[in-house]
């Protein structure tokens, strides 16, 4: 038996790491001294204890790592370690973006917005519309477009987007996605819909969408600062995305303001 001090220099955990797998449930010592309340381990216990400390270093959950050592079959164990995996490079991935966005925020000499003022005609195309929580816009936005794709096969124009307004103010509002073509069908979710014609200040994002909102704010502060009044859902115009190429750099999504008054064209410096 290893009393707990010749353990923790053999897994290189400290004590008090030993304590506190021992009051978690993770790691028993083999035994306990009743008289002295001295914690024994047996030298089977080094590999498990390195195994927890390996998972805690990941953040495994405690219940997790309960559920992994005790079970008895690998393949249990490995879905449980790779399905942690995949939630921490969600995670990382939210992260970089965050950190891609705060730079982009925080640039000493940011690059000047180009907005266009554009006239955009009555147009009528298939649609898929719905009210959707914020936070599953792009679950559901995936969804309707897949199935669009399969109803219409080849695309004939840039497909789209309208957000309502109260999509962004309460969380949860009406979304319409759409492709333009010749003869909308009315089948399942998707039917016939006349987009009014509307006058917008567009902006260009490029890239993911990770970032998209300081996109947003870019061209609403464009809108505000030349007195355009805002009327209606943002449109978005997917004209280079995931369908078209696997290259997120190469993604280029346009932004419409609704606006009423349209000037001449002019460029917006953030930096002013």
């Amino acid at each position: 038996m290893l009393a707990i001090g010749e353990f923790s220099r053999l897994t290189h955990l400290s004590v008090r790491t030993l304590r506190r797998y021992h009051e978690a449930g993770l790691l028993q010592p083999a035994t306990v001294d009743d008289a002295t309340g001295y914690r024994y381990y047996s030298a089977d216990q080094i590999p498990v204890a390195q195994i927890i400390h390996r998972l805690r270093e990941l953040d495994v959950p405690l219940p997790d790592v309960q559920r992994i050592l005790r079970s008895p079959d690998p393949g249990t164990r490995g879905t449980l370690v790779a399905n942690h995996l995949r939630r921490l490079e969600s995670e990382l991935d939210r992260t970089r973006a965050a950190v891609a966005s705060l730079r982009r925020l925080l640039q000493p000499e940011p690059t000047p917005l180009d907005v266009e003022l554009r006239a955009v005609p009555a147009t009528t195309v298939a649609a898929i519309e719905d009210d959707v929580d914020h936070d599953y816009v792009v679950a559901w936005y995936a969804g309707a477009m897949a199935e669009l794709d399969a109803l219409l096969g080849e695309p004939t124009g840039v497909p789209g987007g309208l957000y309502d307004n109260v999509l962004f103010e309460n969380g949860h509002g009406h979304v319409l996605v759409y492709r333009p073509t010749l003869e909308p069908p009315h089948r399942g979710r998707v039917h016939p819909v006349t987009l009014p014609a509307v006058e917008l200040a567009v902006t260009t994002h490029a890239g993911e969408h990770d970032d998209i909102d300081v996109t947003y704010g870019e061209l609403g502060t464009w809108v505000v600062d030349n007195a355009l009044a805002v009327a209606g859902p943002v449109r978005e115009h997917y004209v280079v995305g995931p369908r078209d190429t696997p290259d997120p750099a190469a993604w280029r999504t346009e932004i419409g303001w609704p606006v009423f008054r349209v000037t001449r064209r002019r460029r917006y410096d953030k930096s002013l």
